[in-house]
């Protein structure tokens, strides 16, 4: 019999690994990119992304209680839609997704660091990337301990970009706006919606949670809403601060806030956002690693990646595996590129796990945690529209 994971982690560790691999998961390398594409309103594109990730968590939410365990999605899709087939294929997809947004990030926290101080990028990446996967591999407490205190390093970092934002002399580009162009809005909200991956991430670490009945649906409703404000008063000071032709051009927009705003050096910002990136890389790095433990009871073919070390309590064979495919994926592969594929792939997902509840809702209406019909529903529209759209612009 496999070695169970061990449960450890209680509502509010739980909570701060959600908000920080969603802040870790783009907002420090994505406002530039997301600007580009909306202009000045590219705070409206964040607020549109978490509207539309908002149906789907609460969807999340529910389902965390009807199958508390590793591999959520698969799980959900599995017993909802009754197709194994399709279930190993979900879980496929978020043990894919995982890995190419951990990738991104790590090659964007990279790109922070490269701009504060002289390393080879690949040394960095493959320095950072080995540690990070070490840390995965001793222990889930541990990792989550070492994320929240990322989490509140990062966070301060964002308090002071909204303030220099705030505070600074407003851009042109905000002063004069140019007209809203709604297909640029939208283009912009499925790449923010990168920024939001993350809460999907806490149905996974269920297997390690004390009272995931309690738990889950708690930590992922709570971290949606502390990200959702954060965002949208990091993106509003950011494109109030700087001119858009270069904040779309910079590779560390948020060091260009302080540094336009305040003058001087933000080499403390890059650091402050490598530390964001190690916090998303590190939270994606656990999680794939429980999908592919999770699907190793599904599957007799991953059956090899259904072992808990004795020792550490945790899936090493998995984590690994996923730390090794994270540092090739931040290597050789574009950054604007990840995001795009993890945001797609994820989306799809959604489509998915929204589809499975309203059946599962109709074919066992209890739960220990309950929503209305309306919201899967909802969120598969949502989610089906967006990746309509994700689709077309990458065609």
């Amino acid at each position: 019999m496999a070695e169970p994971l061990k449960r450890r982690i209680g509502l509010g560790l739980l909570t701060a690994y959600g908000v920080g691999v969603m802040v870790g998961a783009g907002i420090y390398v994505l406002v530039g990119a997301v600007a580009a594409q909306a202009g000045i309103w590219a705070p409206l594109s964040f607020v549109l992304a978490g509207l539309i990730a908002a149906p789907t968590a609460l969807s999340y939410s529910e389902f965390s209680t009807r199958l508390p365990e590793a591999a959520g999605e698969a799980a959900y899709v599995g017993v909802g839609l009754n197709n194994q087939a399709l279930a190993l294929l979900v879980g496929l997809a978020v043990v894919a997704a995982g890995t190419i947004s951990a990738g991104a990030v790590l090659r964007g926290g990279v790109g922070y660091l490269t701009s504060a101080i002289d390393i080879n990028p690949v040394l960095a990446i493959l320095g950072l990337g080995g540690v990070l996967t070490a840390i995965a591999v001793f222990g889930a407490l541990e990792s989550l301990a070492v994320a929240a205190v990322f989490t509140a390093i990062e966070l301060a970092g964002l308090g002071l970009v909204i303030w220099a934002g705030m505070s600074a002399t407003p851009s042109a580009d905000w002063v004069a706006p140019q007209p809203m162009v709604w297909s640029g809005v939208g283009l912009a909200a499925v790449l923010a919606f990168f920024a939001f991956i993350g809460f999907e991430d806490i149905v996974n670490m269920a297997e390690e949670v004390e009272r995931p009945e309690y738990t889950l649906p708690r930590a992922i409703l709570i971290s949606l809403v502390v990200t959702s404000f954060i965002y949208a008063l990091v993106t509003l000071a950011t494109v109030r601060a700087v001119p858009l032709e270069a904040l779309s051009q910079s590779s560390s927009p948020l060091a260009l806030v302080w540094s336009t705003s305040r003058g001087g050096s933000a080499d403390f910002l890059s650091g402050i956002a490598v530390f964001a990136a190690l916090n998303g890389v590190l939270a994606q790095i656990v999680m794939a690693s429980r999908v592919l433990f999770g699907l190793g009871k599904r599957t007799p073919a991953l059956v090899v990646f259904r072992h808990a070390s004795p020792r550490f309590g945790t899936p090493v064979l998995a984590t690994l595996l996923i730390g090794a495919v994270v540092i090739l994926a931040a290597l050789f592969i574009p950054f604007a590129i990840l995001a795009e594929l993890t945001s797609s792939i994820l989306l799809g997902v959604f489509v998915l796990v929204n589809l499975a509840l309203i059946v599962q809702k109709r074919r066992a209406p209890e739960a220990p945690f309950k929503v209305p019909m309306a919201v899967p529903v909802v969120g598969f529209l949502l989610a089906a529209g967006a990746l309509a759209v994700a689709i077309q612009g990458q065609l």
